[in-house]
């Protein structure tokens, strides 16, 4: 895991050209920020529930959007892209709902840890991944 001294901050090469993926890539890298001023070394259970269930909420939404355009935009075509973007969506879900799940068997997660983990992988995710689904809807859309 990365320690985090700065959170994320949104750069101009994570733009996706899909204003409404761009939209939503700001608002989680936004709660990302929020959350590393929220927590401390010593957080609460309490406050790290809140912050992995506003992240989890927020992340569905957005991975349906992102969804709902790979459906819209036959990125079905790209099989292989398909499967492995849907693949890191079914990941990240299940690591946040098992964060969540030891913060309720009592297991805190560490504010390193947490941030650590959710901006390689948003920062990865978005530059490596919803770029190229990005690319294939720009096509899409000139054609």
């Amino acid at each position: 895991m990365t320690e985090i001294s700065s959170p994320l901050v949104w750069r101009d090469e994570f733009a996706t050209g899909v204003e409404e993926i761009d939209e939503q890539h700001k608002i989680l890298i936004h709660t990302l920020q929020e959350a590393n001023q929220l927590l401390t070394n010593n957080s609460s259970a309490e406050v790290l529930d809140k912050i992995t269930r506003d992240l989890l909420s927020y992340a569905l939404y957005h991975f349906d959007t992102e969804e709902e355009l790979m459906q819209q935009y036959g990125y079905s075509d790209q099989e292989e892209d398909l499967e492995a973007h849907l693949a890191q969506h079914r990941s990240f879900s299940a690591k946040v709902v098992s964060i969540r799940e030891d913060l309720k068997a009592g297991t805190l997660i560490s504010r390193e840890a947490l941030l650590g983990f959710l901006s390689d992988w948003l920062s990865h995710h978005i530059l490596n991944t919803d770029k190229k689904l990005g690319a294939h809807i720009r096509a899409k859309q000139a054609q």
